[in-house]
């Protein structure tokens, strides 16, 4: 009886793989330049996120460059038991998420808030306008903005305490001050990012049918409950599906931002994952460590990934798939 349903089972993917694969080459032949179009982004993930995936190997391994991934010597989940151990841990744990927390709290609702602005912008040529001086700051590199940041608040030659000395104020420590440092690289993420991040947004605004807003306004429904009750509704699935792959880089802090602002005053609250993976692995060269360190982290984003999108198909959304 086994052998018969998986002679039956057999037979089933053979006749799926005859009746889809002629529909596959007739669709690509129907639009070809469609799929000539996403090559490039086929070709960049192909060979920067999945062939670079043999690497995990050296999380099990003493990985020596020497001898390469396939004769190193394998120990096991050794580098994790040593990893989930050392006292900075729970350190590193904690600074990471209390940054991401924050930037979720505060950073994700923003472009969404922005968008809703925008939308409601009648004149064209001042929308345009302000969407191209919110849209400028991301494409300055973090060391631009790190720099700006010490020249603005620098306390000695910084133009903020500057203005506060020259009005007779107390100069204030910000980049030296651990009690500041998650708050600064929160503002620093928003001044940088949150005018991208209406892209997407608005983008799902024009999708919405303006008649729903002009039986709105017959109905003597205001701007705001036109907002509340359309364009919020016509965002919702873009914003659960935003925040579920924003869960998914939860243990992801940004390294470069991260590390040009670091100093020895801040250690205790700026050390995180991505600083201690390049600290361990790159400077002292502990490869297997620091894959073991990665591969949490990604573990980790994917676990959060799949409860989030269970979560959201479970209230009747989408999802991510």
């Amino acid at each position: 009886m086994a052998q018969g349903r998986d002679s039956h089972s057999s037979l089933r993917l053979q006749a799926d793989k005859q009746r889809y694969l002629p529909r596959l080459w007739l669709d690509m032949r129907r639009d070809k330049y469609l799929f000539m179009l996403a090559l490039p982004g086929v070709v960049y993930f192909i060979l920067f996120k999945y062939v670079p995936m043999w690497g995990i190997l050296m999380a099990f391994q003493n990985y020596s460059p020497y001898t390469g991934i396939w004769d190193s010597q394998w120990v096991g989940l050794e580098h994790f038991r040593h990893f989930f151990s050392i006292p900075d841990f729970a350190l590193l744990f904690r600074n990471t998420m209390g940054i991401n927390l924050l930037n979720l709290i505060f950073f994700f609702p923003l472009p969404i808030l922005l968008s809703l602005l925008l939308n409601e912008v009648r004149s064209q040529l001042y929308k345009r306008l302000v969407q191209s001086i919110v849209y400028m700051p991301h494409f300055l590199s973090w060391v631009i903005i790190a720099g700006l940041t010490f020249l603005l608040f620098a306390k000695g030659e910084g133009l903020f305490n500057k203005m506060l000395a020259a009005a007779g104020l107390e100069r204030i420590d910000v980049l030296t001050n651990p009690d500041a440092f998650w708050v600064m690289l929160t503002l620093q993420s928003i001044w940088k990012e949150a005018g991208w991040g209406t892209i997407i947004f608005l983008a799902a605004i024009a999708g919405v049918d303006p008649g729903l807003y002009e039986a709105a306004r017959m109905d003597g429904a205001s701007r705001i409950r036109q907002m509340w009750h359309i364009t919020l509704p016509a965002m919702r699935s873009v914003i659960i599906i935003l925040l579920i792959l924003r869960l998914g880089n939860i243990m992801d802090v940004g390294f470069e931002q991260v590390f040009l602002m670091y100093n020895g005053a801040v250690s205790q609250v700026a050390e995180v994952f991505d600083t201690y993976v390049y600290r361990v692995g790159i400077q002292q060269a502990q490869f297997s460590y620091s894959t073991a360190a990665g591969l949490f982290k990604a573990v980790v984003g994917l676990v959060l990934v799949v409860l989030a999108n269970k979560l959201a198909k479970k209230f009747g959304e989408e999802g991510v798939y």
